[in-house]
């Protein structure tokens, strides 16, 4: 499985990390950027290119890094097809796969270390989408993008 890494700057280091544990456990990584921690960028460029990315297939699952972890999901859920939740423990991780079958999280490196990240990553990738009742809810997402032109 491949799996597409985005940050802004102030993630960088921490997306790096997070692409070692990943490959460390098997799946391959692509890096959509940023590339440099000493430059300011836009989060949402990012998050953009992430969510493209997932969107068009050419990763199955994106893990995105920016300051909280809230505008570069916020970014990515613009695209349609697109479910991101900015996770700060691995509880939220492992629900949101299963009963909202995302397929992204972003996390901040203001707000969680590399070991908590590392937990987070691990309940994303692990947790299977559960189906049943939230078909039912995760098509209602998808009819709200549709109404609104996502």
């Amino acid at each position: 499985m491949k799996i597409g890494f985005g940050s802004d700057h102030s993630g960088v280091a921490l997306k790096h990390i997070l692409m070692e544990h990943v490959r460390n456990k098997g799946y391959e990584c692509v890096d959509y950027g940023a590339a440099d921690s000493k430059v300011s960028v836009n989060y949402a460029e990012f998050g953009l290119k992430v969510a493209e990315a997932i969107k068009s297939h050419e990763v199955e699952k994106g893990i995105m890094v920016c300051g909280s972890g809230v505008g570069i999901s916020l970014a990515a859920n613009k695209v349609p097809g697109v479910r991101a939740a900015a996770c700060s423990e691995p509880c939220t991780a492992k629900l949101a796969v299963e009963h909202s079958d995302i397929n992204a999280i972003a996390m901040g490196v203001c707000i969680v270390g590399p070991e908590e990240a590392k937990m987070i990553v691990n309940a994303f990738l692990d947790a299977r989408f559960e189906g049943g009742v939230y078909t039912e809810r995760v098509d209602t997402l998808s009819a709200i993008e549709r109404k609104y032109g996502k």
